[in-house]
């Protein structure tokens, strides 16, 4: 399965932020929420927006592999929402608004393909 390598590559995302908001706390020694230090919130908002897009994206990715959608579909798509979630947390970690648009503008362009791929690939007979 094709969305595995995405789920994979989103899943080294997700860890990769977590590690962000790791450091953060330990240099500030702030236990829970952001102790009202910049950067910790900036990379506990990275690691937050990943975690709400990502689990959505790769399941509606999964799907629409599993209903038929070709492979190479599946394949633009995972490339291009790792990038887009890339640029996004860069940018954040960066305070940088221009990169967070661009990820946001490319995660919600993948996101909006995969809701029309799957209504297109839908085996509609099968539902009733």
């Amino acid at each position: 399965m094709v969305t595995a390598l995405y789920a994979s590559l989103s899943a080294l995302l997700l860890l990769w932020l977590a590690i962000e908001v790791i450091k953060q706390r330990r240099k500030a020694q702030i236990k829970y929420a952001d102790g009202g230090v910049t950067a910790l919130q900036m990379a506990r908002s990275a690691h937050s927006n990943a975690v709400e897009y990502v689990p959505i994206t790769v399941i509606m990715m999964a799907l629409a592999e599993y209903n038929g959608a070709p492979l190479w579909m599946i394949h633009l798509l995972g490339v291009a929402f790792i990038i887009g979630r890339l640029l996004h947390a860069k940018a954040i970690l960066a305070d940088k608004l221009k990169g967070r648009i661009s990820g946001m503008k490319l995660t919600f362009a993948v996101m909006v393909a995969l809701v029309a791929i799957n209504l297109f690939y839908l085996p509609y007979h099968s539902l009733w």
